[in-house]
């Protein structure tokens, strides 16, 4: 076997395993790091700085440098087995086992555990190298790429290739285990990921969480609706809450009746903005980038009968990545705190058959509610505001008043509802909510 013809394969293995950890290193460069290098004044930060501001161009030419030299080498390796060998097939079997082991180890493995293991040395390294290369070989890579595209499904032309989802994933664990970023910024970067999967139903207030008002009530009543319920952003409905006509905000009702106090007896509907509706199977990432292209900040969800499933804010699609937004406002609280005289403040979370214990009764159901919160809103016959209140019958003829206390957390929902019995000559009552 010809010494010439082994020299230049190992030659050819040596560049293609430096173009391999030039890729390695590369691919966990990025132009914040090499920005931050070049601050720091290290040596050679200013090429690694061009080389990461465009990476794709010079990650396809160490990609094309490694398959050319790592081809060529398998090349002339068969020959050199051809030469040696009596027996073609003997030739062709020793040269793909010597050239499998060679790609593997020497090209595979090896140059990207170095790479990845200092990337920035490796980098700035490959940057001396890539930026006059990639002047040489001008435009090639590009084409190469293109073909490539073209031959693969999928619509359009990508600018080359792309790590899978599965890839990032497994590298943003790799950052955190190597505590490059934090537990909760990996959780945020996992849930951007997720975004793309949701779907607008997902995300939305369902239609029975909703405070509606109709739309001949007039400004006044919604102001003071607003205020009571502690939302600034309320949907205005016509002949039931499927006919969403509208949504009214606090700042223009606010704004109206400062210019003029008359204002207050008109109509809501004068003062109501156009509702913005998606359907609830829309993409929730999709709808995020629209409402902030429309600078919308509320959306009317629409299922598939055309009725209202609910709404949904911006707010609620930036928690599927930032987790739940609270305020100072939120705190834990015990699911029964006792007053005193059979009253008690609980939870509206709590079911009704621990609110059926607490007043000595063995079993206390409900068909259609499970909680408090539920047992108020169905006595009302809508979604109960800080303040309402209305009496149910217990299973033994005694009364009970329950009355939502002030609301809490971002949605403003009722977090607690004072329970109290009620006189024998207590009048069954429903207060204005």
């Amino acid at each position: 076997m010809s010494i010439t013809l082994i020299s230049g394969a190992i030659a050819l293995v040596v560049v293609a395993w430096l173009a391999a950890c030039a890729e390695a290193g590369l691919a966990r460069v990025s132009s914040f790091r090499a920005e931050e290098a070049v601050r720091n004044g290290r040596r050679g930060s200013e090429k690694l700085a061009l080389v990461a501001a465009d990476p794709t161009r010079y990650l396809n030419v160490a990609l094309l440098v490694r398959v050319a030299c790592e081809m060529a080498a398998a090349a002339i390796v068969t020959y050199a087995c051809l030469q040696e060998f009596d027996s073609t097939t003997e030739a062709l079997l020793v040269a793909i086992a010597v050239m499998v082991l060679v790609s593997y180890v020497a090209v595979g493995v090896s140059p990207r555990t170095i790479g990845r293991q200092h990337p920035l040395n490796t980098a700035t390294a490959a940057a001396y190298v890539l930026l006059p290369l990639a002047r040489i070989m001008g435009p090639i890579p590009y084409l190469l790429i293109l073909i490539g595209n073209a031959l693969t499904p999928g619509k359009g032309f990508r600018r080359g290739p792309f790590a899978s989802e599965a890839e990032l994933r497994a590298l943003v664990d790799l950052a955190e285990k190597e505590s490059l970023i934090e537990d909760e910024e990996r959780r945020m970067v996992h849930s951007i990921f997720e975004l793309g999967d949701t779907l607008v139903r997902e995300v939305m207030v369902p239609r029975t969480d909703l405070v509606v008002i109709e739309r001949y009530k007039t400004i006044r009543q919604a102001l003071t609706l607003a205020l009571r319920s502690g939302f600034s952003r309320i949907p205005v409905v016509g002949e039931s809450e499927d006919d969403v006509v509208g949504m009214v905000y606090l700042k223009d009702l606010t704004r109206k009746t400062h210019i003029s106090r008359d204002a207050e007896s008109e109509l809501v509907s004068t003062a109501m903005r156009p509702a913005f509706f998606v359907p609830d199977t829309k993409n929730a990432g999709d709808l995020l980038r629209e409402m902030q292209k429309e600078r919308n900040h509320v959306a009317v969800v629409i299922d598939e009968y055309g009725g209202t499933a609910g709404i949904v804010t911006i707010e609620d699609i930036l928690e599927e990545i930032v987790g739940e937004i609270t305020d100072e406002y939120d705190r834990e609280l015990p699911p029964v705190e006792e007053l005193g005289e059979d009253r008690y403040r609980v939870t509206a979370r709590l079911d009704i058959t621990d609110l059926g214990e607490l007043y000595g009764l063995d079993e206390y159901d409900d068909e259609d509610v499970e909680t408090v919160g539920g047992l108020l809103a169905k006595a009302l016959g809508r979604v109960p505001i800080a303040g309402a209140s209305s009496t149910v019958d217990l299973p033994d003829g005694r009364e009970l008043r329950l009355t939502a206390e002030a609301a809490a957390g971002r949605r403003n929902k009722i977090v607690t509802v004072l329970v109290e019995p009620v006189g024998p000559t207590g009048a069954k009552e429903e207060q204005d909510g």
